[in-house]
């Protein structure tokens, strides 16, 4: 008989065979979240628009566990869910099929209207799932750049951290940037600017700066990490101006490196907004390396999926990494 339901600390056991496929750093990833099974178990009860942490759910066939997701809702959006990680044992396509239904149903009865994932370039297997098998359409692409051999100074820049109240400015200009074909997908609401309720308990921190001229805001940026070793910068910048992004980039690595003595740092280029070509091209000038590029997967609840594919598949784990 085959059941999915939701991951609880006794299925460890079970799981540990089933997570022997991946790396160190997703094992400790996993085993921390059942070590924080209270707090899982208080977020399950919670209504849609009150969760503040992932679920995972796992799909058992015989008393043993052959495929897990993990999903998460949108800060400040509670109708768009994310998909940060799917395992299945090799050539079960089907397990993960299953899993990802099961996710659309379940959250689509609660309220969701659209479910995204992102999915390394590499993975075309896995693409093809999403696409082929789960009904995604394939959107656009974001790739981050490893920054090396870095040093900072102190940079004639003002800033300040973005409040709560600055949420309907920085969305305008969020929204602005992102080219005209990508809008219905990626467009965002005010509230997805704004700080966490329950942040302490989010899989992840993140620092929101913005710097403005007139009242009318030129770059907002922000510092994203989930282990507080490997930072993700990300620029928003007004392209009705003259960026400078030698200054925005110290300005975020100064900021990290009066806290943290030793980190990661990695630039986020976004292939959706309008700046993107150009960022791109500083971004090389500066011999960045880009180390991993995600196309950005959609599906729209009322839509149909289509029919599924004959391949096999392989283990993979999503948006679930040392850089995410």
């Amino acid at each position: 008989m085959t059941t999915i339901r939701r991951l609880t600390y006794f299925d460890h056991p079970k799981l540990k065979k089933l997570i022997s496929y991946l790396c160190t750093d997703d094992n400790d990833k996993l085993a921390k979240s059942l070590l924080e099974e209270p707090i899982g178990f208080v977020n399950a009860i919670l209504p849609l628009p009150l969760k503040f942490k992932s679920e995972s759910f796992i799909l058992i066939e015989n008393n043993e566990i052959l495929g897990l997701i993990t999903v998460t809702t949108t800060a400040g959006n509670h109708s768009k869910i994310n998909i940060t990680r799917l395992i299945f044992k090799e050539n079960m396509y089907e397990i993960g099929k299953q899993l990802v239904e099961f996710i659309m149903q379940k959250y689509g009865a609660k309220g969701a209207l659209s479910f995204n994932v992102t999915v390394d370039e590499c993975h075309e297997e896995l693409l093809d799932l999403f696409v082929n098998g789960c009904g995604f359409r394939q959107c656009s692409s974001e790739t981050l750049w490893k920054i090396e051999n870095f040093t900072t100074n102190k940079e004639n820049i003002r800033w300040r951290y973005a409040q709560n109240s600055d949420a309907n400015s920085i969305c305008d200009l969020y929204n602005h940037e992102i080219k005209t074909i990508f809008k219905p997908s990626l467009e965002r609401n005010p509230k997805e600017f704004m700080t966490p309720t329950f942040q302490g308990f989010t899989d992840f921190y993140k620092t929101r700066y913005l710097t403005e001229e007139s009242g009318k805001i030129l770059y907002y940026f922000s510092i994203t990490t989930s282990d507080n070793l490997n930072y993700i910068l990300d620029i928003t910048a007004n392209s009705g101006y003259e960026t400078d992004y030698d200054v925005i980039i110290n300005a975020m690595l100064t900021e990290i490196s009066s806290k943290k003595k030793g980190f990661y740092p990695f630039i986020k280029q976004k292939k959706y907004v309008n700046n993107s070509e150009e960022f791109e091209q500083y971004l090389r000038s500066k011999n960045y390396t880009p180390i991993q590029t995600q196309h950005i997967l959609v599906k729209n609840y009322y839509k149909q999926a289509a029919e599924t594919s004959s391949l096999g598949w392989e283990v993979f784990s999503l948006g679930e990494n040392s850089i995410t």
